[in-house]
């Protein structure tokens, strides 16, 4: 189902964070008017406002919490986490179908995990029933999808791992390469540089229901941290250790669930996008990084930004 509409659109974004920031960078490249709201999405008073001012064709929302270093931070903070994830997420979903407007909601994959019954190549897509929330971040997240997702205004992309071309906090590089030892199982991720302009797309083409944002194939963390080692810290290391040690230094357990992307891949075709498979867009993400500075001997790297 898609949502037309013939006036040139104006896009509000709840949320001024990381992926925030690249979705209204990517927009102002096109010249379409787009607005940054930091309103409290909790506080339906604050949604209603930045509705009633801005007046969008199409919201975003990006606001909601999953904690930092990691999703550890929600156990501990169960409240904001539901006011955030789950309150927050409706009240911008419900007040945007009040008002006849089009939203795209960024939810999360992590509510699947792998599950030994089923076929080792039976990848999740859309239509398969979520089966994991392990921990409170999952939990909030299914809670909220499963909240929403009748809303006909609506168009739901699950993320999953998200990485880019940067050391920012809520990037899987950055995590990564702030631990000793990792798991290396693979499991599907979303490489925003090659998968956000598609989200900007289906949103302006007015597409509602779900889709797995996620890129083509599953990736291992050695495998985004050969390719750091390769081109941005010739000098890193790291360790290898079982899923069962990991648990044990957790507060909640993780999800590494394997999506299939052919709704996405074949939507986005007939938009005029191609999503690169996920080998080549991971290496063009580090080769970005390493021509943004990222590099040896970078001003950018990560020695130097001390993270």
């Amino acid at each position: 189902m898609a949502i037309a509409i013939d006036q040139p659109h104006v896009f509000l974004i709840f949320g001024t964070g990381w992926i925030a920031t690249q979705i209204k960078e990517l927009l102002e490249k096109q010249g379409v008017k787009v607005i940054s709201s930091d309103a409290r999405i909790e506080s339906r008073e604050q949604v209603l406002t930045a509705l009633a001012i801005h007046r969008p064709t199409r919201v975003i929302n990006c606001a909601g919490l999953r904690g930092l270093p990691n999703a550890d931070w929600c156990e501990d903070h169960k409240i904001e986490t539901v006011r955030s994830n789950i309150l927050g997420v409706l009240n911008v979903v419900d007040c945007c179908f009040q008002l006849g407007i089009h939203v795209t909601q960024l939810g999360s994959a992590c509510i699947y995990d792998t599950d030994p019954t089923r076929a080792p190549d039976a990848n999740f897509t859309e239509e398969d029933d979520p089966n994991y929330a392990g921990s409170w971040y999952s939990c909030s997240r299914l809670l909220s999808e499963n909240s929403i997702k009748h809303y006909p205004n609506l168009l739901l992309l699950r993320i999953r791992a998200p990485i880019a071309a940067d050391f920012n906090p809520n990037n899987l590089t950055t995590k990564l390469i702030s631990y000793k030892k990792l798991v290396n199982l693979p499991a599907s991720g979303t490489i925003l540089p090659n998968l956000l302009p598609g989200a900007i797309l289906l949103s302006q083409a007015g597409d509602t229901g779900i889709y797995n944002l996620i890129s083509p194939s599953p990736f291992t963390n050695n495998q985004i941290m050969t390719l750091m080692k390769k081109y941005i810290e010739p000098s890193l290391n790291w360790e290898n250790f079982e899923l069962d040690d990991m648990h044990k230094v957790l507060k909640a357990p993780r999800c590494h669930p394997v999506f299939d992307s052919s709704k996405l891949i074949n939507r986005l075709r007939e938009l005029g996008h191609e999503v690169k498979d996920t080998p080549e867009a991971l290496e063009d993400l580090f080769i970005e990084m390493a021509q943004k500075g990222y590099g040896p001997g970078g001003k950018l790297s990560r020695t130097k930004l001390a993270v």
